[in-house]
């Protein structure tokens, strides 16, 4: 059968009743011509950790975007925060872009830690086309930049370019990975490193009030403006407001295992889930509720972790309301997804300083208490805490793994595109798509071409393909398989057939149209469709430069020793 015979695969786009969302009105605003183009980041949040996708935590904004939208129920990342935005920015796979691993350069191009020449930003093809080009947040596709060795730092240089050396026009933001909320580091104007301002600093308001101002510049220039909103939100350290807190507080002592259920009840409810995929087992490194001590703890982890999403999403709100103040809503495309799945790591309790993104103290110069200490409450700027694996594994309900592990849990992201010019309102879309395919999306909407070259550099031809087809309701299904690869993690996807692994283990097969929470491995009654599918990974692997794990874990081991021995953690 064909892929566009394929039921599952066929233009698979149903509308859906909206009674769950508070109906909003668009205003009549008159506007032609090019769309102006906005994407919106988040960092580390998993599948259901908005309304719209099951969750308990309230999102109206978002709630309002999907409802007069569409929502993706298969939109994959690359399952970790730098290499999924060099393959958001570029159409390419991570590899491809330079950023194989992480941001450190191991002296091998694939895995360089940065943005290659071969590579053009989608900021860089619409500078092209006419477009104000603007980013508002979290860049960390441009190198390393350890917090005790600021004198290595060399913003500009090669190995650390800034997003003002890949077109764009404007920053505001932070250049690496994670920080501090309240005092974070690496935060750069343009091309002047600057320090937080004002009493009532908080990095999420702050990204959302850049934007909104950015918005007004764009407007201003009399062109249209792709704008970049990279949120570090929901990503460690558990940073909130305390009036957000407070809105959460009690609602997470029920505990995790009853958050998954009412999650997952919540989503196939809403249209988002086949009543045939199963919910994952709980993770068995998450102990039952019931036997946990300190529950007032365990659920403030949490609160503070929700009240993350509810800033970030009060931000979209200003931002969509300053696009229908200035009347440019309607021929406005959004987008909005997540980098990858909800977090797991730890953050240990004599964690000390070894991360390299953490400040010692704060602004006023309070020690910071870094590490999961129990009985110690998350929030204030003086702590640096993470939600943890039993709470990771609630956020991406119903899937399994997380955040660098390529199983659903690692690269399901929720996406919503609102475009009221074009989108029609309430769709649900079910055909497996990439971050790769945004490039080549707002490319086809802004009417540019892909280059072959760029300031005299030969371009790695696109890898995404273009979902304009889906937003204009016709027919589309994906021409390529889609692959990934992250510490020896891999996957491929094929119509309905996913392989994977969690490195070093073997190969698993899986039937996603039957079983999209990788219960049932297939592998051995299916040794045919195994092949097939572990050729193509191989065919991907060798073009995109991609090197086995074994020979790239010692690389980085060395350069951790190197940072260690010169306390650069």
């Amino acid at each position: 059968m064909s892929d566009g015979e394929h039921g599952f695969f066929k233009n698979n786009i149903r509308a859906r009743d909206n009674s769950f969302f508070n109906e909003g009105i668009l205003g009549e605003e008159e506007k032609s011509g090019l769309p102006n183009i906005i994407i919106i980041l988040a960092d580390d949040l998993g599948f259901s950790d908005i309304s719209c996708y099951g969750s308990e935590i309230k999102t109206p904004n978002l709630d309002y975007l999907a409802s007069h939208g569409v929502r993706f129920t298969q939109m994959y990342n690359c399952a970790r925060c730098c290499p999924t935005r060099a393959s958001l920015l570029t159409g390419l796979y991570p590899h491809q872009a330079g950023v194989g691993w992480m941001i450190s350069n191991l002296g091998i191009p694939a895995y360089q830690g940065y943005l290659n020449q071969r590579c053009v930003t989608i900021a860089e093809a619409l500078r092209t086309g006419g477009y104000r080009t603007l980013i508002s947040g979290k860049w960390h596709v441009g190198g390393s930049y350890p917090v005790r060795h600021q004198a290595e730092w060399s913003p500009g240089q090669r190995e650390h370019p800034r997003p003002i050396d890949r077109g764009f026009d404007q920053h505001f933001g932070t250049l690496t990975g994670a920080g501090s909320y309240f005092n974070p580091h690496t935060l750069i104007c343009n091309d002047r490193l600057v320090e937080p301002e004002g009493k009532h600093f908080y990095y999420t308001d702050v990204i959302s009030d850049k934007a909104v101002t950015m918005i007004e510049t764009g407007f201003a220039s009399k062109k249209p403006f792709f704008l970049y909103v990279a949120y570090t939100a929901p990503h460690w350290p558990l940073h909130a407001i305390p009036e957000d807190v407070e809105r959460y507080r009690d609602r997470y002592r029920k505990g995790w295992d009853m958050i998954r259920m009412e999650r997952y009840e919540r989503l196939k409810s809403m249209g988002m889930l086949s009543s045939q995929w199963v919910l994952s087992p709980r993770d068995d490194k998450a102990m039952p509720w019931f036997e946990v001590k300190d529950k007032n703890w365990e659920s403030a982890r949490m609160a503070v972790y929700a009240a993350q999403i509810d800033r970030m999403d009060q931000g979209i709100g200003r931002i969509i309301a300053k696009l229908r103040e200035l009347k440019i809503e309607k021929n406005t495309l959004v987008i909005f997804l997540s980098d990858n799945g909800g977090c797991a790591e730890f953050l240990k309790e004599d964690g000390g300083y070894r991360y390299e993104c953490v400040l010692p103290r704060t602004r006023e110069g309070r020690l910071v208490r870094c590490g999961n200490i129990p009985g110690l409450m998350p929030g204030p700027d003086d702590t640096y805490m993470s939600y943890d694996l039993p709470w990771a594994n609630a956020s991406n309900t119903p899937f399994r793994l997380y955040k660098h592990w390529v199983h659903e849990g690692g690269i399901a992201t929720p996406m919503i595109v609102y475009w009221p010019a074009l989108v029609q309102p309430g769709i649900i879309v079910e055909q497996p798509t990439h971050v790769i395919d945004i490039m080549a999306t707002c490319l086809d909407a802004a009417r540019i071409k892909y280059p072959v070259e760029h300031n005299g550099n030969k371009i790695i031809p696109l890898e995404g393909e273009s979902l304009m087809p889906i937003f204009r309701d016709e027919a589309w299904w994906r021409k390529r398989p889609i692959c990934w690869e992250h510490e020896g993690n891999s996957a491929v996807r094929k119509d309905e057939w996913k392989l994977v692994s969690k490195y070093p283990g073997k190969w698993e097969l899986y039937n996603m149209e039957e079983d999209r929470t990788e219960l049932n491995d297939q592998a051995k009654r299916n040794p045919s469709k195994l092949k097939e599918l572990k050729a193509i990974y191989e065919e991907w692997a060798d073009r995109c430069e991609i090197l086995a794990w074994k020979k790239i874990k010692p690389l980085v081991e060395e350069q951790i020793r190197q940072r260690e021995e010169k306390g650069n953690f």
